[in-house]
């Protein structure tokens, strides 16, 4: 088939993007500012990377429907990272290891490699009853036409053992003079990450298994993720078989002369329902970016088909870039990028004040879309919960419930919008008891949340109508007392 195939079918998916985009744009559940796509489905973020001068954004895409399907390879480019201009399809599905209507060009990631830009996959196509997964290449001179690499698969199977229906998703670096990767593998029904290296990014050997479940961390571990945070090591990944938990990290010390990762630390990246598959990549400032999913898979029965926006012929979107900080005590910190507070437009602030048995409304210009930073003084607060509730038109809601008693922090939208579900909880460190910081951004149809210093944070989705504009802070069992709370309006981008 080769390079004509591949062209003929990036034409005709752009044909389809040109025909729908104008139409799919004017959805009412279309984000203001978080990426999402023109048409269509999108699902993981792939091939995060910073190259000739511009932030490179690819994800799994399907341009011909709203669900899921054969994916494809999205493509948007930034100088910002919150302005996006889209691309054409980067990748399509074209080859006999990679062209199935129920699979195609899998997730991955890039590296430059010979002044070239490469991308690592995963192809994946069906054999009898069952799928099988390999890792291929494809590479561009310009970054955005791409060519797939000849000697497809570079690694056609897994190690003996091994699942071959669940071998994915593979992120590629370098250290010292060898590049290595780290794939999501299965054996014995427990998740692995799987190492292999290579010294010209085209043969690869298996090195040794970087990390593995016991079965507390699950079957598969999709979308791992290895990099380096100040003097310690990071292995990232989404779990399967693990109820709620979408996205978890670990933190220790790396062996590149065995290959072996030993962890101390495991956390959670998020702990909202709408975080899953998050992938990172150092920018030019040589910060540790990461962008992540806004969705997840385990809880998918929960949805009518995903919600609503399949309707407007679209659906997904990607949480806000975060950039990843090592804590003192061993931890990360998830803090969301700076250059978002280019999007900042109307601002209020007011200090120092005591909220007693009635509700206060958070001033916004537009309470649909707005950020917010509130600063609570713990030592003056009487109350034993704080709520917020959000995105309310006085009888639809969402609530962020802060159990200052229990030390918990809960979301609930049972009532957000008749679709959504769910109930989301996390503990609050609270280790200074005199402030407690909130960091929020709201979008159209999302809510992301941040404390405890970005380390503990719950991303949701809410499809609430336009007319659910209204936000209010409250204290239950007596008052709270408010440092400061600043909200801007931001920008309407996507």
């Amino acid at each position: 088939m080769g390079r004509n195939m591949l062209e003929q079918r990036i034409a005709e998916a752009q044909h389809v993007i040109e025909r729908s985009k104008d139409a799919v744009a004017k959805g009412n559940m279309r984000q203001k500012y978080h990426f999402m796509p023109q048409v269509g489905w999108l699902n993981d973020p792939n091939g995060l990377i910073y190259y000739q001068n511009k932030y490179h954004l690819f994800y799994q895409f399907n341009p011909y429907d709203a669900y899921w399907g054969a994916m494809h390879w999205g493509h948007a480019i930034s100088d910002d990272m919150v302005h996006w201009e889209h691309l054409p399809v980067a990748l399509a599905p074209s080859e006999p290891y990679d062209d199935h209507e129920r699979g195609g060009c899998f997730s991955g990631s890039a590296i430059e490699h010979d002044n070239k830009l490469y991308l690592m996959y995963t192809g994946t196509w069906k054999e009898g009853e069952s799928f099988r997964q390999s890792q291929c290449i494809a590479y561009s001179e310009d970054g955005i036409n791409f060519t797939k690499y000849e000697g497809n698969p570079v690694i056609p199977t897994p190690p003996e053992g091994y699942d071959t229906a669940n071998f994915r998703d593979p992120k590629v670096w370098k250290h010292e003079d060898c590049y290595y990767m780290v794939l999501g593998g299965k054996k014995d029904n427990l998740a692995q990450a799987l190492l292999y290296r290579s010294r010209d990014m085209l043969t690869w050997e298996f090195f040794n298994v970087l990390a593995e479940s016991r079965g507390e961390l699950g079957y598969m571990w999709e979308c791992p993720d290895f990099y380096q945070v100040g003097d310690k090591y990071v292995l990232m990944f989404s779990p399967m078989g693990v109820y709620e938990r979408t996205a978890v990290y670990l933190v220790g010390d790396m062996n590149y002369r065995t290959g072996k990762f030993t962890y101390s630390t495991i956390g959670e990246m998020d702990w909202g329902f709408d975080f899953y598959a998050p992938q990172s990549f150092v920018d030019d400032k040589n910060r540790r970016i990461l962008i992540a999913w806004a969705n997840a898979w385990d809880w998918m029965h929960w949805w009518k088909d995903w919600g609503p926006t399949f309707k407007e012929g679209w659906c997904g979107f990607f949480s806000i870039p975060r950039k990843v900080k090592l804590y003192k005590d061993g931890t990360l910190q998830f803090e969301p990028i700076k250059e978002m507070e280019l999007l900042r437009g109307i601002g209020y602030n007011r200090d120092g004040f005591f909220i007693d048995k009635e509700p206060y409304l958070i001033p916004t210009v537009n309470g649909n879309t707005y950020e917010l930073k509130l600063s609570i003084n713990l030592e003056r607060t009487t109350a034993n919960r704080l709520i917020l509730m959000l995105r309310s038109d006085g009888i639809r809601h969402t609530k962020v419930i802060i159990n200052l008693k229990e030390q918990m922090l809960y979301t609930d939208r049972n009532n957000s919008d008749g679709w959504s579900k769910g109930v989301t909880k996390s503990p609050l460190l609270m280790r200074d008891d005199k402030v407690m910081d909130i960091h929020m951004f709201v979008d159209q149809s999302s809510i992301e949340l941040f404390t405890d210093e970005y380390r503990t944070n719950h991303s949701i989705n809410v499809f609430a109508s336009e007319s659910q504009d209204q936000n209010y802070i409250q204290g239950v069992e007596g008052g709270v007392y408010i440092n400061q709370i600043e909200t801007w309006e931001l920008k309407t981008v996507m």
